[in-house]
């Protein structure tokens, strides 16, 4: 089986060079390129981008590419503001969902990543058709650009996004598989849901986490190895089905605490990979 290789996560400002230099800095020679500012998707950013990617030898895996208006991350306020299905915030999150492939393309990434938001569990729920019509475009969008369009896990149970991504049919669809992300939201073991989706991931995040323990909020992040995504399991499984990408590490604090973290998950990854 190939070796798997160890990315991070890191937020895209308007000093490329910067963010990819921390991801030098952990020894690491993969990423992913988070942004939620569509003003930053300009020919010099790019430039610079590429320039620092080019120089320090890492590779951008995805654009993590988020979008305007609210987004509250719970059970309660989190169907009506997440992603593409809020009817009121789809063309604005479309619009931006477009740059961010544009710039993308510009790049020559593989893709742009996102997360939909609640999709609907059945399609006689009357959002699903607009989500439907919403993602295909997008999905139009990126294919016109040589991009695949990847769904970050979550806030869907595993067979939902099976469904949707079978359901939208262009082709250029995939998974980017945020294990503990379907624990935190109550949705699934990632391990089983390998057996679901297994053969549409793409790239991985390298998070972990715990179940949630009351209806309206999510469960709590944790440092890799101290949460419930059994990773001495779900690696080699991945390894299993011929996934030969990145393990992404996501620590969704700041501050020093959050290098040490990913510090500590680099070490814990290693032998796994």
């Amino acid at each position: 089986m190939a070796k798997l290789k160890i990315g991070v996560l890191v937020g895209l400002t308007d000093q490329p060079e910067k963010d990819l230099q921390k991801v030098h800095d952990f020894g690491l020679q993969s990423c992913q390129v988070s942004c939620w500012k569509p003003e930053l998707y300009t020919p010099d950013v790019g430039r610079a981008l590429k320039k620092a990617s080019d120089e320090l030898d890492v590779e951008i895996t995805t654009l993590w590419a988020g979008y305007p208006g609210p987004s509250v991350w719970d059970f309660i306020e989190g169907p009506k503001t997440l992603g593409l299905v809020p009817p009121e915030y789809r063309a604005i999150r479309l619009e931006a969902l477009k740059k961010g492939a544009d710039f993308a393309a510009e790049l020559g990434l593989p893709s742009i990543t996102t997360h939909c938001g609640f999709i609907p569990e059945t399609p006689s729920d009357p959002l699903w058709p607009g989500l439907i019509d919403a993602v295909r475009e997008i999905a139009d969008h990126c294919l016109k650009r040589k991009l695949e369009f990847w769904f970050e896990t979550g806030q869907e149970t595993p067979v939902t996004l099976l469904r949707t991504i079978e359901t939208v049919g262009t082709g250029n669809l995939g998974v980017n598989l945020d294990p503990a992300n379907l624990i935190l939201y109550g949705k699934a073991n990632p391990v089983d849901a390998l057996d679901v989706f297994g053969h549409y991931v793409r790239d991985v995040h390298a998070k972990d986490g715990l179940y949630p323990t009351d209806g309206n909020n999510l469960g709590q992040e944790t440092p890799l190895g101290q949460g419930k995504v059994n990773f001495p399991v779900f690696i080699p499984k991945l390894k299993s089905l011929g996934y030969e990408g990145a393990l992404t590490i996501e620590r969704e604090i700041s501050g020093p605490q959050q290098e040490a973290d990913i510090r500590l998950a680099i070490e814990f990854l290693k032998p796994l990979c």
